[in-house]
């Protein structure tokens, strides 16, 4: 008798325990494929200090400073309006990552109203909350609208006229914020390569400049067929005309300021670098730009800078194809001549891009010391309290240095990106691997 009652009651914890974990299982199940309706936090997406718990890598109080940039390049705090008028508009350059970036932009940014992405469909339908316009022009919301991985030049003539014909109506009023992402230049260009090689083309790139598309003369193709699978790296890096070198420049450039893609407009040294300069001031003055090599760093300077939460934190992956490419010193100082401007604009780019982290990081740490100094002091049960976000346009005179002396304590960042960590300066080749951070979600 006691044997028998044993057993029901085994049989009635195994049963419990399938039901309990069903149920946990199509809770998650459900919370990414229609992220956002399930908040645990702020019920609007916007950041608030309360559901913050703090995932981010303490900044390096060692870094060494390589470029100087005024305060106005150091704060990028804007007043996005999801109900009112403005756009995010995402530039995605190829092999950065941009494809998982993407997809955390349609299904990981917690949202009052989430963006509507059904299984089987390509596109997401991002409205706004109060009617239904896009907030969110890219690749998972709008399509290729502008043409497959439409560059700065394509872009900033493109999608005001394209909004007009999708929402058929002319508005003069909306704010373009436009973001993308960069990648370290070698490891960018194996990836390319890896990707050519098993078929990719992107040959349906329209590179409309100044009102046309580049002629056969003016952009060559470097191979004969429908693709160039099967190509070794020498061939990719012997060809003259391929796109993938310096790639990131081009696709952040005014190519008007050159004659587009007629070489014989400009000397090719100074064409170089205009285009250079020309990346520059359009990343720098561009609303958000992450690096792929600094997963988390990127999370937090886009939440800062749009005042919204992502749901799951960003994942670092360095286990790509372009890592695993043996490669000798010759070669890779090869792919860096080749790739001469890209690897200027990158070393730029990661000086603004470290410089932005550390001082939203220190703009955050004084303002809850004051928040905490005031409470303590004199608002004690009154409700009292100091916004931790920097004041739009006006950073209080607060400088990127820390003038009391507290830098923060070094860190091991070693439990982002499985034990490696963010600061080293060896190459991090990381690439967009939806499956993983699936399997790790």
């Amino acid at each position: 008798m006691n044997r028998t009652g044993r057993n029901m009651v085994e049989r009635s914890s195994k049963f419990l325990l399938i039901v309990v974990g069903s149920v946990c299982f199509m809770l998650i199940l459900y919370q990414y494929v229609a992220p956002g309706v399930i908040n645990f936090g702020s019920p609007h997406g916007y950041f608030t200090e309360e559901d913050e718990g703090d995932i981010f890598p303490t900044p390096d109080p060692h870094y060494v400073k390589k470029y100087y940039f005024p305060v106005r390049d150091l704060e990028r705090t804007v007043d996005f309006e999801i109900k009112g008028e403005d756009v995010i508009v995402f530039l995605h350059i190829q092999k950065t990552g941009g494809t998982t970036f993407g997809r955390h932009l349609v299904q990981n940014v917690r949202l009052e109203v989430p963006c509507d992405c059904r299984p089987g469909q390509k596109k997401c339908t991002c409205y706004r909350p109060n009617r239904k316009e896009t907030w969110l022009f890219s690749r998972f919301s709008t399509g290729w609208s502008c043409g497959l991985h439409a560059d700065w030049t394509e872009l900033t003539n493109c999608v005001p006229g394209v909004l007009n014909k999708k929402e058929n109506k002319l508005k003069n009023l909306r704010k373009f914020y436009y973001i993308t992402l960069l990648r370290d230049p070698v490891s960018r260009y194996l990836s390319e390569w890896r990707h050519v090689q098993r078929g990719a083309t992107w040959k349906t790139s329209l590179h409309m400049c100044d009102g046309r598309t580049p002629t056969p003369e003016e952009l060559p193709t470097c191979y004969e067929g429908s693709d160039w699978s099967g190509c070794t790296l020498q061939q990719f890096m012997d060809c003259p005309y391929n796109l993938a070198n310096n790639r990131q420049v081009r696709m952040l450039a005014d190519l008007s300021l050159v004659g587009c893609y007629n070489m014989s407009t400009v000397p090719e040294k100074k064409r170089a670098q205009l285009l250079l300069d020309s990346a520059k001031k359009n990343l720098r003055d561009m609303a958000f730009f992450g690096l792929t090599e600094y997963q988390r760093k990127t999370q937090f300077l886009f939440e800062r800078t749009f005042r919204l939460r992502f749901i799951r934190p960003f994942m670092q992956y360095n286990s790509t194809r372009a890592a695993g490419v043996d490669l000798d010193n010759t070669t890779i100082q090869r792919i860096e001549e080749l790739n001469e401007l890209d690897m200027e604009l990158y070393d730029y780019a990661r000086d603004l891009f470290q410089q932005r982290y550390q001082f939203t990081r220190q703009q955050e740490r004084r303002q809850q010391r004051l928040k905490n100094h005031l409470q303590s002091h004199r608002g004690q049960g009154l409700g009292l309290g100091v916004s931790l976000w920097p004041s739009h346009g006006r950073p209080g005179g607060l400088g990127p240095e820390d003038p009391d002396g507290e830098g923060e304590a070094e860190q091991d960042e070693g439990e982002e990106g499985g034990g490696r960590t963010e600061e080293t300066g060896a190459r991090l080749p990381t690439e967009d691997y939806m499956n993983q951070i699936l399997n790790r979600w």
